[in-house]
């Protein structure tokens, strides 16, 4: 596979986290969550370039970070916007010309392995773009804005999807004009491909791959690490 950049994301604040600082920079093993995350891509030799995309208040903070943890793949630090879709597009900016594939991750996935994105990358260099998810285990419905069911859809078709997401860089650069021009929204970049009728892959992801976003995703987080560093122990 050609040269891959990696777009993460640490623009958020956090609200539901309910703590005083971005869940971003809350700490796991003394280390910020974010460190956790950038050293899983700085240690693999399947992403050549990270770009980070921070807030608008802390593009020196976090380059103080990237100094004092020595994250040298970093190539840029640049600001996000009010939406998550704004923010990949922004990183999506400094995307050299040379890079053919991009990888976008969350910031405060700090979980995710090697073997992955590896899956992750060979099933998008076969596609065009692929996502890791998990089936859903919880029976799931759909409500009208009242509470009442609509409908259940049948769980076997249904998968909670994750990222690191790996796309063909012409494909991503495509659905984000299309997305800015005409002002679609979509949770994730794989569901602006998919408005373009672009093909998108999932592959097994890993229940331990979590997003940390409430209070219980940063105890369940803590045991997580805990139990890792056991076991490397």
């Amino acid at each position: 596979m050609s040269k891959v950049t990696g777009i993460v994301l640490a623009a958020g604040q956090g609200s539901r986290m309910g703590s005083k600082i971005p869940k971003q920079y809350l700490e796991i093993g003394e280390r910020p969550i974010l460190v956790h995350t950038l050293e899983l891509f700085e240690q693999t030799h399947l992403i050549d370039r990270i770009v980070l995309v921070v807030g608008n208040q802390e593009v020196e903070p976090a380059k103080e970070i990237l100094s004092r943890f020595q994250l040298r793949k970093v190539a840029a630090v640049v600001t996000g916007g009010s939406e998550r879709s704004h923010s990949v597009y922004h990183g999506l900016q400094l995307v050299p010309e040379d890079c053919s594939w991009v990888v976008v991750h969350d910031g405060v996935r700090p979980f995710f392995t090697p073997d992955l994105l590896e899956r992750v990358l060979k099933a998008a260099e076969e596609t065009g773009a692929a996502v890791p998810g998990v089936p859903v285990k919880d029976t799931i419905k759909i409500c009208d804005d009242a509470g009442k069911v609509i409908t259940t859809p049948p769980r076997k078709n249904l998968w909670a999807i994750q990222t690191p997401q790996a796309f063909r860089k012409d494909w991503l650069l495509e659905a984000y004009a299309e997305a800015m021009a005409k002002n679609l929204v979509a949770t994730d970049d794989a569901g602006l491909l998919e408005q373009l009728g672009k093909p998108v892959q999932v592959v097994q992801g890993d229940y331990e791959n979590i997003k940390l976003t409430t209070p219980e995703d940063y105890d369940l987080a803590q045991a997580i690490w805990e139990r890792r560093q056991g076991q490397c122990g």
